[in-house]
């Protein structure tokens, strides 16, 4: 075991607090009008939709309700659907809330919720490429985004991968233990890595994966 393999209970919520104090400062600057605006990484969900299922996520996890068929499909455009006369503001509100309060309750959760924080931090960057923003899927959470990310397809057992970084010093080993299968190889920047792993494009990215198909890495189904 090394220490990547080791569970941090404290990184879901520092990863959250981080990308609070990025993202609500950039939301309150905006016009309602950007609320409106269509996110290419979820399609028929504008920005608004995409805060909305964020925000709803958190409480869910600060008030512990996980009812049968929780974030599915279904219960996410019905957490949608109940926030649909509520202004932009108080969509963010909620959010900073569900971003300030949720860590405590993943850190005592064991690991099994650690993945909404990640999922959290990625939708982040969705809204950010809509507003056409610069830095999408980076900023000051990358580097516990990435150790994150490496835990949870070690534990997922996921396709094994070494990751040559351009901006980190040391190669990430990402998924399971190799067996028959020889590990694919990624070269290139952290944040492209981040988009084939959240199924996000990666379209006009220079990097170089061989050994499985980028439809292979996500992890988010």
């Amino acid at each position: 075991m090394t220490s990547a393999d080791i569970r941090d209970p404290e990184l879901p919520g520092r990863l959250l607090v981080v990308e609070r104090d990025a993202l609500i400062p950039l939301l309150r600057a905006r016009a309602d009008a950007d609320f409106a605006l269509p996110t290419a990484a979820c399609p028929g969900w504008t920005v608004r939709d995409v805060l909305a299922h964020c925000s709803s996520a958190l409480i869910r996890v600060v008030e512990r309700r996980f009812e049968e068929g929780v974030f599915s499909p279904e219960s996410n455009d019905r957490d949608i659907a109940e926030r649909g006369d509520w202004t932009n503001a108080q969509v963010v509100d909620e959010l900073e809330r569900g971003m300030t309060e949720a860590g405590p309750v993943i850190a005592k959760a064991g690991g099994e919720l650690d993945v909404i924080a990640l999922g959290e931090w990625v939708h982040a960057g969705d809204v950010r490429e809509a507003f056409g923003e610069p830095g999408a899927y980076g900023g000051a959470g990358l580097p516990d985004a990435l150790a994150l990310l490496v835990r949870l397809t070690r534990e997922r057992d996921h396709v094994p991968l070494q990751a040559d970084l351009d901006d980190v010093d040391e190669p990430l080993r990402l998924g399971g233990v190799p067996g028959e299968r020889t590990p694919a190889r990624y070269i290139g920047d952290a944040v492209t890595l981040v988009r084939l792993y959240a199924g996000r494009s990666a379209a006009g990215a220079s990097y170089e994966l061989a050994g499985a198909k980028e439809e292979e890495l996500s992890i988010f189904g």
